[in-house]
């Protein structure tokens, strides 16, 4: 089976505005491949904050193939194979809201988060973002770059694999406890209100808005706990940080509404998935 990592970074904070894809493939131990492409997202709108993470600016990409010219010679490995990547519920996310947007099909996929890897085996009082376990194994790459991110996540793996004794990354997997993630084929995530839960959504979770709590890491390392609570308008994530009190969506909701566990404190992960099932998102872990 293919192994090969993915990494994005998109335009602004919606899923399907992809302006670089990165991917590096594993076969015998090693990284035997890697591509790096700038992608012209649907819309020409990127955010300050995007730009300031990794520098493309629209005059970069205005050029460049769109999303489907990009990923369409790659397809196959992807849906065939098993993809890593690192808080991969943002990446699948981004790679399956692309193609919806393209008007591809969405396909089943399998992917494994080197985040949850790096946790059992490269765990720190630091966290496992990725430029903290690539520092921390002698990894030498340019953040935030696609191709270079792809590349750090393969490595990770690789160094997991070494560290464990594993063969191959299904090993691994296995040996560590982490399961591999499928994600059904079908369209890309529903549109819904930013910070907000569609009550048909939550209706096939009856039980989620008094269960869902996360322990977060703030920058300053600091405990916070996002809670999903009832608001008049809808169920929403609220955070005890500073920002949350004010009633601001801040950082720490929005990486969790994206899948990001980089930060996450408490031993939940399933909840991730599961909010992320609530959002739209057909997740199965198998």
């Amino acid at each position: 089976m293919t192994v090969l990592a993915l990494d994005f970074e998109t335009a602004n904070e919606r899923r399907d505005s992809a302006c670089a894809v990165g991917l590096a493939w594993i076969a015998d131990g090693r990284i035997v491949r890697r591509e790096s492409h700038l992608i012209r997202p649907p819309e020409m709108r990127f955010s300050p904050g995007n730009i300031r993470v990794h520098g493309i600016l629209p005059a970069n990409v205005a050029d460049q193939p769109d999303f489907a010219g990009v990923m369409a010679p790659y397809l196959d490995d992807l849906t065939s194979g098993l993809i890593l990547a690192h808080n991969a519920s943002f990446d699948i996310g981004v790679l399956r809201a692309g193609l919806a947007r393209a008007g591809l099909p969405v396909p089943a996929l399998s992917y494994l988060c080197t985040v949850q890897i790096a946790r059992r085996v490269f765990p720190a009082p630091e966290g496992c973002g990725l430029g903290k376990v690539a520092r921390r194994l002698g990894i030498r790459f340019e953040h935030h770059d696609a191709g270079e991110d792809a590349y750090a996540c393969a490595a990770i793996a690789l160094a997991a694999m070494r560290e464990t004794e594993t063969p191959d990354v299904h090993g691994l997997a296995a040996a560590i406890g982490v399961p591999v993630t499928r994600v059904t084929g079908g369209p890309s995530l529903p549109r819904r209100a930013p910070g907000a839960i569609s009550d048909r959504a939550l209706a096939a979770f009856p039980a989620a808005p008094s269960a869902l709590s996360f322990a977060i890491r703030g920058s300053t390392g600091n405990r916070y706990s996002v809670v999903l609570e009832e608001r008049p308008g809808g169920p929403q994530l609220r955070c005890t940080c500073t920002a949350g009190r004010y009633g601001m969506r801040c950082r720490h909701v929005k990486a969790l509404e994206v899948g990001d566990i980089t930060d996450l404190l408490s031993d939940n992960v399933n909840d991730v998935e599961l909010l992320a099932r609530m959002l739209g998102a057909k997740v199965r872990v198998a």
